[in-house]
């Protein structure tokens, strides 16, 4: 039975890679902290074993301890990450460190077989806005332009791995990924419920997304396939208008009248600036901040997943209009449009 190590398993993609673990009847390790929710990691067949990212001699000790009694892994799929952080520098440090030390350590430890292979969750934020003036689609063969302390981040840590000479590894960067339990995107469907669709910026914006089974079936195809140290975009593989996500939202609830609302990027700006300097303040994470204003003032978000398709056998399944169906359904069984 092949044994995998998940990070990041108690997060939104984290937790749906460990059920996909589990339904291929592997032995799966879910790498937690102590404050972790195991909400959606109730199976029993799952095995738990936590991980200090933040420290070179504690998370040597685990994986020490860890093989001691337990069999080496064969394949490892690192999903811990930040998205939101007070600090750009708390992103190199959880995003870009965290991954490195990972990554060394398992090998030093071989608590990771020698032919064993790392699959990095990177993100489509490393290229950053390129191809804004002609909508070409992103590819890996692009000269990543990170403008975010987040892409930034990610990218750092790509070249980590890039720097590993014994590390066999593979690098995915999804596009904006959605489904059941993530909570950015059941902020749009919320705001819909309540009849207002906001968009920023009136040049046109071309949008792309993944849902979460298929940035999941793409990972474990990446344990086999794939070429060391190679990159894979990653989205449905279809471009949609700014407003299709919102349609298709309002469609499913079935909510008769929405108001669009579109206002200048300076509007976003200045609402992103002060809503991010307060949080700061307080002690908190703002989901609107100078990071995701950058993020939702860029206007080409096309992806290019021929080498995904070639190399991995990546064959996605959820066209935009099967996943928001199947993301809002889950929202309802879940209470999340009656509750939040």
């Amino acid at each position: 039975m092949a044994k995998i190590l998940i990070t990041g398993a108690s997060g939104f993609i984290g937790s749906f890679l460990v059920a996909h673990g589990l339904e291929l009847n592997m032995e799966v390790w879910a790498a937690v902290r102590p404050t972790s929710s195991r909400r959606y990691l109730s199976d029993p067949r799952i095995h738990f074993i936590e991980l200090d990212l933040d420290s070179d001699d504690k998370l040597k000790i685990q994986l020490l301890d860890h093989t001691d009694f337990h069999d080496s892994f064969d394949y490892v799929i690192h999903a811990a990450g930040a998205t939101k952080c007070r600090h750009a520098a708390d992103f190199d440090r959880i995003n870009a460190e965290g991954t490195l030390r990972l990554a060394l350590t398992l090998l030093e430890t071989k608590a990771l077989k020698d032919d064993g292979r790392f699959v990095f969750i990177s993100s489509l934020s490393v290229c950053g806005p390129i191809h804004e003036i002609d909508y070409r689609s992103i590819s890996a063969d692009d000269t990543p332009q990170p403008n975010t302390a987040y892409g930034r981040s990610k990218l750092l840590a790509e070249q980590y791995l890039r720097d590993i000479p014994d590390l066999n590894y593979v690098v995915l960067r999804p596009t904006g990924v959605y489904g059941p339990r993530e909570r950015d995107y059941f902020m749009m469907a919320q705001s819909i419920r309540r009849h207002i669709d906001f968009a920023a910026g009136f040049k046109p914006q071309v949008l792309s997304f993944i849902y979460v089974a298929d940035l999941v079936e793409a990972a474990y195809l990446a344990l086999t396939h794939g070429a060391r140290g190679s990159v894979y975009p990653l989205s449905d593989g279809h471009s949609y208008t700014s407003r299709a996500f919102s349609d298709l939202i309002q469609q499913e609830l079935g909510v008769k009248r929405v108001c669009h609302i579109v206002a200048p990027l300076c509007v976003l700006w200045l609402a992103c600036l002060i809503s991010g300097t307060a949080a700061t303040l307080l002690g908190r994470v703002s989901t609107l901040n100078l990071d995701k204003y950058r993020i939702m003032r860029q206007r080409n978000w096309q992806c290019d997943i021929t080498a995904a398709r070639r190399d991995l056998g990546y064959c996605p399944q959820w066209p935009l209009s099967r996943g928001v169906k199947a993301a809002v359904e889950w929202y309802r069984e879940a209470g999340w449009l009656d509750n939040k």
